[in-house]
Formats: C-alpha cells, structure tokens, sequence
C-alpha cells in the first residue's frame, strides 16, 4: 500500500504519493531552493517587490558591486524567479512570480516563531537553575 501525502494549494487539497512528491520536492530542490541558497538573492527578490529595477539599482540598494548582483541575477534568471527584459541598452528584472515573496514572508515567520520558542526555552532553563 502506498502511502500518501496531503498537498493544500489555496482550499484545493489532493492526496499525493510518496513516489510523486518525491520527485516534486527533486525539482522544488533544484530549481526554486537552489536559487534561494544565498542571501543576496533573497535581498534581490525582496527589492524588486516594488517593480522592475536594473542591474544598477539593485547593487546600488543592496551595497554589493554590479557584478556580483549580475551573477546572482543569472542565478534567479535561469531558475525561473526573475524575468529580463530590455530597454534600450539597460535590462530591467521583475518577479517571474510575486507568490515568491509571500512564500519568503512565511519562511521568515516560521523562523521567527522558532526563535521565540527557543528563547522562552532557555529563559526557563536559566530560571530553574540553582544559584
């Protein structure tokens, strides 16, 4: 028998089997995750929330050099999470997908509430020790 696994996308829910979110997750992996490994491409996906920027504005906003946000770019580009598109001779980037940044939104939240957790723990340690 196999075993399944609940998907919820927005109030739609299917049963999923192992063998398939498997190789869900594969992809998940190797294309959204990867792309999100470093955290100047978080800080990139987050400064184009308000609209396209080029190469020049985002190095400009996150304090980095203009080729290492282009790497980074070329990262997002290939994976699917930002767009190019060119304007005479500057290209100018946008999300391929604004559901990225509510997906970073409880990324964040759930490591926010992990930290508080962990914090209350060790608090209550600290007070139960002896003196």
């Amino acid at each position: 028998m196999n075993k399944h696994y609940m998907l919820e996308v927005g109030e739609n829910k299917m049963a999923m089997d192992v063998r398939n979110i498997r190789e869900e997750v594969v992809q998940l992996h190797a294309h959204i995750c990867s792309g999100l490994a470093d955290p100047n491409r978080i800080l990139i996906i987050y400064n184009l929330v308000d609209g396209p920027k080029n190469v020049n504005d985002l190095a400009a906003a996150l304090e980095l050099s203009q080729p290492t946000v282009s790497r980074h770019l070329k990262v997002l580009r290939d994976r699917g999470i930002v767009h190019a598109t060119r304007d005479g001779q500057s290209v100018y980037y946008t999300l391929t997908d604004r559901r990225i940044i509510k997906a970073l939104d409880l990324l964040r939240l759930v490591m926010v509430e992990s930290l508080q957790k962990q914090a209350l723990l060790f608090s209550q340690t600290i007070e139960k020790k002896p003196l």
